[in-house]
């Protein structure tokens, strides 16, 4: 039996992961374009893992411009059976500091247009988002976040925003007002795209600021995002690295099996093309 492999999304000044021993690096041709970057494959932790920097190594996508469908697709056609993100975030409460971690499990979508699923064009799946991050796999970053010393925070709604420009104090206050814990520019379509694929997704969401609404601390910016990224970067790897040598080796959470019951095409008016294209995804499915 192939290997269960173990994917990584590195965010915001995580373009490499240190410890990883490196089998291969991989360029993934997808039906929806090319991902943000070159797949690294190998070994970390004695577990197999395939590693891909969101931005692209150097940092050369806004979050706007990100492919997510070619990124989790190619996640998906390497045998990725869990993913594990890191993004730099604000904090909307004032008991979320800057440094801290937190493991949401919900999201609040503010984005513009943003494709977010691998259907249409003559195949349609209903997947529930009801609980749109893996509970099990956020309790492994947890847990693991706890073992390296970080100060942990379990639970919470992650606001995605458009970007790339940060929040206005206007804006800001809202979002205070609406109850969201952290805000952030990339996790959401990563998370709906890794549920269409059948992947579990948990995100640490790496906080940097307190976005633009505290009377105390300075608005957010970019150089002082900077500064505590080098810092939050390190405590990311320590996690991961912790993370991926408990993960459990079977899967029993629903994100193993969300498309079971969520494709509502007749099979006989699928495209044949569309069937090309989405195989690794609902082949499983297509031919029963």
């Amino acid at each position: 039996m192939a290997e269960r492999i173990v994917g990584i999304i590195g965010g915001s000044g995580l373009y490499e992961m240190e410890g990883l021993e490196v089998l291969r690096e991989e360029r993934i041709h997808t039906p929806f374009g090319e991902p943000s970057d070159r797949y690294i494959v190998g070994r970390l932790g004695g577990r197999p893992v395939a590693f891909l920097a969101r931005h692209g190594r150097g940092h050369s996508l806004m979050p706007s411009e990100l492919n997510f469908r070619a990124n989790i697709y190619g996640f998906k056609v390497l045998g990725a059976e869990w993913i594990l993100s890191a993004s730099a975030v604000g904090s909307m409460k004032e008991a979320v500091k800057p440094l801290d971690i937190l493991i949401p499990d919900q999201f609040f979508d503010r984005t513009n247009g943003r494709v977010s699923t691998f259907f249409g064009h003559g195949l349609i799946a209903h997947v529930s988002l009801a609980d749109p991050t893996c509970n099990i796999l956020g309790d492994v970053l947890y847990r693991a976040g706890q073992l390296v010393g970080a100060t942990m925070h379990r639970g919470g709604t992650y606001l995605c925003i458009e970007g790339p420009q940060f929040s206005t104090r206007a804006e800001s206050r809202i979002y205070r007002n609406w109850g969201v814990d952290v805000i952030g520019m990339t996790n959401l379509q990563e998370a709906k795209l890794a549920r269409e694929a059948e992947i579990c997704y948990a995100t640490m969401a790496l906080v940097t600021d307190y976005d633009v609404w505290h009377e105390n601390e300075a608005d957010v910016n970019v150089e002082a995002v900077v500064a505590i990224l080098r810092q939050n970067v390190t405590t990311a790897r320590a996690v991961l690295q912790a993370a991926v040598k408990t993960i459990p080796e079977e899967r029993t959470c629903p994100c193993a099996h969300a498309l079971r019951d969520a494709i509502i095409t007749a099979r006989e008016r699928i495209p044949e093309t569309i069937k090309r294209d989405l195989a690794p995804l609902v082949g499983k499915y297509l031919t029963q």
